[in-house]
């Protein structure tokens, strides 16, 4: 039997707009992404952090369709709790913590976000916390972050900071950024939580090159990634919704070991690859995801076969 897997919940695309930008904020509501981010950090300018906090509390309790996050400032900062006391709320879904390098961090800011739902009048722990794991040590401390409380549902990774802090060269390759990935992948399977969410690229026009960054994340295990440009939705949804091909082998996969396992074989062959237990739970997770992305209401619920990979 495989062991217990957290499933991806079909959150693929996970798109920022900077929170002092109205018109954005009303555009990116629009754009088809499962989750916006509004942002109170990096997108907004020191003398506007405070005032921003009103027009994203605004925004999310608009009318929308996607799932409505906010990131707030560092926890090392002078904003953070600020910005939790002004925009959790019931019409919240999460919040991201950029900058995480410790599951300390994570459970300082949660009880803060348990305070503010409490007077809010919500249940605690109904909001996600999702850390953006950025530098050098947040990496290493992967594992710590990941097993910080059931609030932590996913971890996200920050390209563009741990490039930098590692003073990386950042390629279209995307080479120097496998270690990263695969120590967030590991972590997020051993604390049995959903799978992480890949980092941005920050060339906005270049679409190939996202494409192809969203498929090095899927490769290393991944289950969506950060956008920040509507742009770049269609594609990192495409890129992490299984193909039409890939359902169709998926579902003969499952047919054809249901049948051997009724006549008492536990391995077969299927168009000339072996088939067997791994195999057919790889099968079950591809099945269960569209079911999930489709259950989801999200856009590009199966892309074409001819999806690139």
């Amino acid at each position: 039997m495989e062991s217990r897997r957290v499933q991806p919940s079909g959150l693929r695309s996970f798109l920022f707009a900077p929170g002092n930008h109205p018109r954005k904020v009303e555009k990116v509501f629009a754009a088809g992404a499962d989750v916006v981010i509004l942002d109170l950090e990096d997108a907004v300018a020191v003398a506007e952090k405070e005032a921003t906090r009103a027009v994203v509390t605004a925004a999310m309790k608009a009318p929308r369709h996607s799932l409505g996050y906010v990131r707030v400032n560092s926890l090392e900062s002078r904003w953070c709790m600020g910005d939790l006391e002004a925009v959790v709320g019931p019409w919240l879904d999460g919040i991201v913590l950029p900058k995480t390098e410790s599951g300390e961090q994570l459970r300082a800011v949660g009880d803060r976000i348990s305070e503010c739902e409490r007077r809010a009048g919500m249940r605690p722990g109904t909001l996600d916390l999702m850390p953006i794991v950025e530098t050098a040590r947040g990496v290493e401390a992967s594992a710590s972050i990941a097993a910080a409380g059931p609030r932590v549902r996913r971890l996200a990774f920050g390209g563009g900071d741990y490039t930098n802090d590692l003073d990386l060269e950042w390629t279209a390759e995307e080479h120097e950024l496998a270690y990263a990935r695969a120590k967030l992948a590991h972590a997020s399977r051993v604390a049995g939580i959903e799978p992480p969410v890949d980092t941005v690229v920050i060339q906005v026009r270049d679409i190939e090159r996202f494409r192809r960054s969203a498929q090095n994340g899927r490769r290393m295990g991944f289950a969506g990634k950060l956008c920040i440009h509507p742009d770049q939705v269609l594609p990192c949804n495409e890129t992490f919704t299984p193909t039409r091909a890939e359902v169709e082998h998926a579902r003969a996969v499952i047919r054809a070991f249901e049948q051997a396992e009724a006549q008492g074989s536990a391995s077969i062959q299927l168009d000339g690859q072996f088939i067997d237990y791994p195999i057919v739970y790889k099968a079950q997770r591809v099945l269960a995801l569209v079911a999930r992305v489709e259950a989801g209401g999200a856009p590009a619920a199966v892309a074409s076969a001819e999806a690139p990979r």
